[in-house]
């Protein structure tokens, strides 16, 4: 069967029983005895990183560990097995998918490395609400803007936030999540001119 991925159409010849073995996706692309249909695919909005370790694990049952890989090749292979992730969910193979999740964090954390609004935006694009990639996001973004030592703040993820709503919820959620049975000083409780509209060290006409 031939496959054909991403913008510039790479190409893969690939066993078809296999294919169709592994996933019922590929399947509406076999011809029927006596019919004629056409059994090439096109999967033209994905990443051919992810596909190249989709057909390694079609083949060989294991796709590279990010433990493996030198430092300056982690970031790539996680940034790729996000990706596979989304392909994965494409074409219905849930546990190719979970691998792919694993390995996605896991290079987060060896890199020292998280994605920013523009990879984020299109994650939330392509997922529905609830999805465990839209969690495992949520938390790094909100983790980013309450990390004192991060340069990152809630302006970072402008992006995310107008494009989807639900971004803006699930991390809300995740700081109230981050911070436990931390409760925020209450604002009400405030005296003086704290919320006026004049400088600082202004005389207060008010008070």
């Amino acid at each position: 069967m031939d496959v054909y991925v991403g913008q510039n159409k790479r190409h893969w010849c690939l066993h078809q029983d296999l294919l169709c073995y592994h996933t019922p996706f590929f399947e509406d692309h076999v011809p029927e005895k006596g019919k004629q249909k056409n059994d090439k695919v096109e999967l033209l909005e994905e990443d051919p990183r992810a596909f190249e370790l989709f057909v390694k694990w079609l083949y060989q049952g294991r796709i590279d560990d990010v433990s493996d890989l030198p430092m300056d090749k982690k970031w790539d292979h996680a940034d790729a097995c996000q990706k596979l992730y989304h392909l994965c969910d494409r074409v219905d193979m849930p546990q190719l998918k979970n691998i792919a999740i694993d390995q996605f964090r896991k290079g987060c954390f060896e890199a020292g490395l998280v994605p920013g609004p523009e990879e984020i935006k299109p994650i939330y694009e392509m997922t529905p609400p609830r999805s465990p990639i839209r969690k495992l996001i949520s938390q790094i973004a909100a983790r980013q803007i309450m990390d004192p030592e991060s340069q990152s703040d809630a302006s970072t993820y402008r992006i995310c936030f107008e494009a989807s709503a639900d971004f803006a919820i699930d991390v809300v959620n995740a700081i109230r999540q981050g911070a436990g049975a931390k409760l925020f000083h209450d604002p009400t409780e405030d005296v003086g001119c704290v919320y006026h509209e004049h400088g600082v060290g202004h005389f207060c006409k008010v008070s």
